[in-house]
């Protein structure tokens, strides 16, 4: 018995250690105090083991005894097996900076990092912009027309966004810009992404740029000459990388520009010939100045003695002789402006190369670290708005659908994706306004980016499908009526471009964040790289202690011992303490993937997007904590809240196991089962009773719904495009008081004190009225509420040959 006692002691002792990373010599201490008590009251083949543990902690564990022996063959082998990092990846890499996603690499996540920086919302100006001119221009969209009748937006549009500076935004003041926050941009996407035309047309100049690029790297002259332009619109941009063999994989890019002379009005002219083919570019086929990524040779030695110079970036006007533009691609679901572009011999002079020829062969850094913060803006925005837009529309319609005498939205089968789409839209809201903020703190957060570009975009997918299948019939026929169709086709855009999402998940998320986020890979591959055996030990010894911190911290919080201590209410408290839990979890497994895979990790698709989902998740669930903490939680917001943190906990875990069921070393595997779960699965998908209440706070007129439509549009005025979210609302706001009336008259129709002709609503409310069961208020009420709902339930129809483009094809098949 006291050997047993004195074993789980030195057990009990060495987890704690471990837990806190306190290095070895307290290790040694607790194994050498258990060791001869050991001796003394107990078993001598435990202290020997003891001592041995001992013995061996000191050898590895201590500098003065390892770096003589040990480290020196360490190094040798992780020079041998340590993946080659190419230039392109190490420019990726260095782009853009470190936070919260580092953190959870640690397993121990230090919540006051997170919390610092409150998202203190919006400016007096910006807030303004979002709630006036933002409302004025998604009322100017009707989606049928723009995708349909037009193709394009109105002129009196394109005309109020170029009046309203929408399209300079990230421009500063003294260009003639907004210089709005990121906060405040991605507060004006999700208000106008009730209309995908008309968020990308302006999220893309925005975004990814020329804009941007010289706000960051142009020259002074380029500056003065362009934004101003830009930020008014009398220059409309569009930006050239993919092309027929260069998409996700756009280092790859085949287009060249040759440095060479020219003779231009009898000079000779040093400059560069371009050859190029580009295509799904955005706004190509109205754009004035063309932003291209080419590949700069200069074969002559014309400016030296490099020959090739990599990729560059340069800004061309549309009239440039040789370059053929305006033609269109048609987008699936929404046909939003995109084209290709082709340049064949296209001359430019070398001043116009994006920051002077100072910057040529600088254009995949350029482009790389403002990737880091527009995908983390344009794409993600648009996703949390168009999830918004779905809470009011499939909410509203379902309280007012009425089947088998009641509200399909009592009914929990459609339940069950209400509750889903209002999960989703709370999570990513929570993640694009509090990245957003990040941004404006001055992080530039390249994995988050891709985190959010990949499930926010999904989550748009998701909810817009759920939306769908709640709406029936409404919604998959196509018409000026259906408010759900265009967007919900368009939504495969959003999936495919800015990296489609197959590569950013199966690539980036996690093959991005491994070396980036943690805490100590990036110093151990330069000590290789600079042959530096001091830098390595402290790195490989630092890194060897991180391993045992997060398998202690993964194995005693699994059982629920040694809980985080983090900084949040009673209501979310767990759900922090299950990310820290996981996060162990995941920092181990990441070790074990890289020590067990090597370079072939880079191959192991499937694993690298498992542990990419699981950081993902975490990431989110954070955001969501970090919201719920913040700000002021409305009736219902709790639930939500608890809704979101458990889908995304059991989608965490889901994850873990996942990856270890498909860790090719199945010894490493069943380790590291046992240590991260070693109660089995515990997490489950979000229980039943929850769903119900989420599907009813959406589909009814409360405090949480308000909350969740707050950054969509939700207004309706004279003069403005019909907007089916405010006429839910209003018809919510009435409802309780309709519902009553509806049973009234159902109830008389049973019991036989209605006509048994009456089978309309409308026929029921007249035949109460006349049997005294309404009063001419109610049936009056009724008629016009009725009315409205009768209008929101149609769908569409057209003359048989509208939908044929060449009419002379229409077939009467009617003919004698």
């Amino acid at each position: 018995m006291m050997t047993f006692i004195l074993f789980l002691a030195a057990l009990a002792g060495l987890l704690i250690v471990m837990r806190r990373e306190s290095g070895a010599k307290p290790a040694i201490g607790v194994m050498v105090v258990i060791g001869v008590l050991s001796m003394i009251f107990a078993s001598g083949w435990l202290a020997l083991i003891l001592f041995i543990g001992t013995a061996a902690t000191a050898a590895a564990g201590l500098p003065g005894l390892r770096q003589g022996w040990l480290t020196p063959r360490v190094f040798a082998m992780f020079k041998k097996v340590a993946p080659r990092v190419s230039d392109t990846e190490k420019v990726a890499l260095e782009a853009g900076t470190v936070g919260w996603d580092g953190e959870l690499f640690t397993g121990q996540p230090d919540w006051h990092n997170l919390l610092i920086n409150r998202h203190t919302g919006l400016s007096e100006e910006e807030q303004a912009f979002v709630d006036n001119q933002c409302v004025q221009a998604i009322s100017m969209c009707d989606a049928w027309d723009v995708a349909v009748e037009r193709a394009d937006l109105p002129k009196e549009l394109w005309d109020f966004l170029k009046k309203e500076k929408f399209f300079g935004m990230i421009i500063p003041k003294e260009y003639g810009g907004l210089g709005f926050s990121a906060k405040a941009q991605t507060a004006v996407l999700q208000k106008i992404a009730a209309n995908e035309m008309l968020m990308v047309s302006v999220g893309v100049p925005n975004s990814l740029g020329p804009g941007e690029l010289l706000v960051k790297y142009g020259t002074e002259e380029q500056k003065n000459h362009y934004l101003p332009r830009l930020a008014d619109g009398r220059e409309i941009p569009c930006f050239g990388l993919t092309g027929p063999r260069a998409g996700s994989d756009a280092t790859s890019l085949p287009d060249t520009g040759i440095v060479c002379k020219q003779e231009i009005d009898g000079k000779e002219v040093v400059g560069i010939k371009l050859n190029f083919e580009k295509r799904w570019i955005t706004l190509a086929p109205i754009a004035t100045v063309v932003g291209l990524a080419f590949r700069m040779f200069d074969p002559d030695g014309l400016l030296g003695d490099t020959k090739d110079y990599g990729i560059t970036c340069a800004l061309i006007p549309r009239d440039t002789k040789g370059m053929e533009i305006g033609r269109r691609h048609c987008p699936i679901g929404s046909p939003f402006l995109n084209g290709p572009i082709i340049g064949k011999d296209v001359f430019i002079p070398l001043d116009y190369i994006i920051g002077g020829l100072d910057m040529a062969g600088q254009g995949w850094r350029m482009l790389v670290e403002c990737l880091s913060v527009g995908r983390c803006i344009t794409l993600p925005s648009g996703a949390a708005g168009a999830a918004a837009y779905a809470v009011g529309t499939a909410g509203g319609f379902t309280r007012i659908r009425r089947q088998f005498n009641t509200p399909v939205a009592d009914m929990e089968g459609v339940q069950e994706p209400l509750a889903r789409i209002a999960a989703k839209t709370y999570i990513a809201q929570a993640a694009v306004n509090h990245t957003a903020n990040m941004i404006d703190k001055g992080e530039k957060p390249a994995v988050p980016s891709a985190i959010l570009k990949y499930h926010l975009t999904e989550f748009q997918r998701s909810i817009l499908t759920d939306a769908m299948d709640v709406h029936g019939g409404k919604t998959v026929t196509l018409g000026p009526r259906n408010y759900l169709g265009i967007g919900f086709s368009g939504s495969a855009v959003s999936i495919t471009v800015e990296g489609a999402n197959i590569m950013t998940r199966s690539l980036m998320i996690f093959g991005q964040g491994a070396i980036r986020c943690h805490p100590y890979v990036l110093k151990e591959l330069a000590a290789k790289d600079n042959d530096d055996i001091d830098a390595f030990d402290e790195a490989f010894f630092g890194h060897a202690g991180l391993i045992f911190g997060n398998a202690a911290r993964a194995f005693t919080q699994a059982l629920g011992l040694g809980r985080a201590d983090v900084p949040f209410d009673s209501a979310s408290r767990k759900y922090a303490q299950a990310v820290a839990r996981f996060s162990a979890a995941f920092g181990l497994c990441s070790d074990a993937a890289m020590t067990t895979l090597g370079s072939d990790l880079k191959m192991r698709e499937l694993i690298s997007a498992r542990l990419g989902d699981m950081l993902s998740n975490l990431y989110l669930a954070s955001m969501v904590l970090k919201n719920w903490h913040e700000t002021q939680p409305v009736e219902g917001e709790k639930e939500v809240m608890q809704y979101s943190l458990e889908l995304l906990l059991h989608r965490t875990e889901e994850a873990l196991d996942a990856f270890l069921q498909n860790l090719p070393n199945r010894a490493a595997a069943l380790v590291l089962r046992a240590v991260t779960l070693p109660l089995g699965r515990r997490r489950n998908n979000p229980h039943d009773d929850l769903a119900r209440k989420l599907a009813r706070f959406i589909s009814t007129d409360t405090p949480i719904r308000h909350k969740l439509l707050a950054s969509t549009w939700t207004t309706e005025g004279d003069g403005t495009v019909e907007n089916p979210v405010a006429r839910y609302n209003d018809l919510l706001k009435d409802y309780d008081k309709a519902e009553q009336l509806y049973r009234k008259a159902t109830k008389a129709y049973a019991k036989g004190e209605l006509p048994i002709t009456a089978l309309h609503p409308e026929e029921r409310f007249e035949a109460a009225l006349e049997a005294g069961i309404y009063t001419r208020e109610e049936a009056e009420f009724m008629r016009k509420y009725e009315a409205v709902v009768l209008e929101m339930l149609t769908v569409d129809d057209f003359p048989f040959d509208a939908l044929a483009r060449n009419k002379e094809t229409v077939i009467d098949h009617n003919a004698a």
